[in-house]
């Protein structure tokens, strides 16, 4: 999934507006059926190539997550995803949803999330984490007092990270956030949001 793409906004948009018209005209009315519809919809789209030859790795890759994973892919979600990251609108929302935002995308990629408590986050109960299961795993009492009442950050965030940097670098950059390295555990960073620009 490249959200870099200049056009990946325009495949979300139609794939979104597709759903919601099959939905008003009732063909749609469970997750089931959204999922059997989107892949249609994708397999329309890469059979008559009704998009732009950049989105065809886009589009190949939706449709494999959808014949795959079935309800799991949450094809509405990738889509909702890419047409948030792309349009610019993602950057205008509060701290808090963007940061929530951007932990749906980690799901998305198939790293995984979570949130620990303070003894799984350290002690002697605390959750072995193997640098061989990529995942992010936000402590929660700093998601619970990281943020005022606006949903602005007001302090860092305390965040594990088995999974790969440069991608999830990437995913929270896109979503107006940035991570800072701990030392001396490599597994610690923090999350902070990135200084606005103007």
């Amino acid at each position: 999934m490249d959200t870099s793409n200049l056009y990946v906004d325009y495949l979300a948009w139609c794939g979104l507006i597709a759903l919601n018209m099959a939905r008003q005209a009732g063909s749609v009315s469970s997750a089931a059926q959204e999922n059997l519809f989107l892949c249609r919809w994708l397999a329309t789209a890469e059979k008559k190539r009704l998009f732009r030859r950049e989105l065809a790795n886009d589009i190949r890759w939706l449709l494999r997550e959808g014949r795959e994973k079935g309800l799991r892919a949450d094809l509405p979600g990738k889509l909702e995803y890419l047409w948030r990251a792309s349009s610019g609108d993602l950057l205008a929302q509060n701290d808090l949803f963007r940061l929530q935002h951007v932990m749906h995308a980690v799901t998305l990629t198939g790293i995984n999330y979570g949130v620990l408590t303070e003894s799984e986050w350290e002690g002697r109960h605390a959750v072995k984490l193997s640098p061989k299961v990529p995942g992010v795993f936000i402590r929660k009492n700093d998601l619970e007092n990281g943020f005022g009442d606006d949903g602005c950050q007001i302090n860092p965030l305390a965040v594990r990270i088995t999974a790969d940097l440069p991608a999830v670098d990437a995913l929270l950059k896109r979503a107006g956030w940035q991570r800072q390295a701990r030392t001396p555990d490599p597994l610690l960073h923090h999350l902070i949001t990135c200084p606005q620009e103007g």
